[in-house]
């Protein structure tokens, strides 16, 4: 399936993330500001390896017209149990719409693997983004500390 907006700059397009983007995808999660603060610790050695790419539906945003093929956003989705285990759209780049694309993309996934529903364990502050795509508060994931120290949201997508 392929999923594009169009921007400003051009079309955004997502792609099946590869091996080599495992560099970039770590450093938007370790650089997203929204882990900034109380929840920095959460993400100072958190790693996007290639093993994980391998193993999961991983997607990422592109914009179409860059050469580079910089990373706008990725997300993960994980089939067994059906998790969103990880969304993220660079800070310069929230709020155009990568990563309601993300979530479209994610849902068309899901409904391919055959999935009814998935989970989503979010961010504190990710909890709005997830609600305003449709996700649906379901309950409270409890903290984890040392790595968690906080309690999340959890949230579900149905998947018709």
């Amino acid at each position: 399936m392929k999923s594009s907006i169009t921007s400003a700059r051009g079309e955004i397009v997502i792609r099946r993330a590869v091996a080599r983007d495992a560099k970039r995808l770590t450093r938007l999660v370790r650089g997203s500001r929204a882990y900034e603060g109380q929840y920095a610790a959460m993400v100072a050695d958190y790693r996007v390896g290639p093993d994980y790419i391998e193993t999961h539906r991983v997607f990422v945003a592109v914009d179409a017209d860059d050469s580079a093929g910089r990373v706008l956003g990725f997300y993960a989705l994980i089939l067994v149990p059906a998790e969103l285990d990880l969304l993220f759209v660079e800070d310069g780049r929230q709020g155009r719409g990568i990563g309601r694309l993300l979530v479209e993309h994610m849902r068309s996934e899901a409904r391919a693997a055959g999935l009814d529903r998935v989970r989503v364990v979010s961010h504190p502050p990710a909890e709005g983004f997830y609600r305003s795509v449709g996700a649906l508060l379901t309950g409270t994931a409890s903290a984890n500390p040392p790595a968690v120290a906080w309690d999340r949201p959890e949230l579900e997508f149905l998947i018709p």
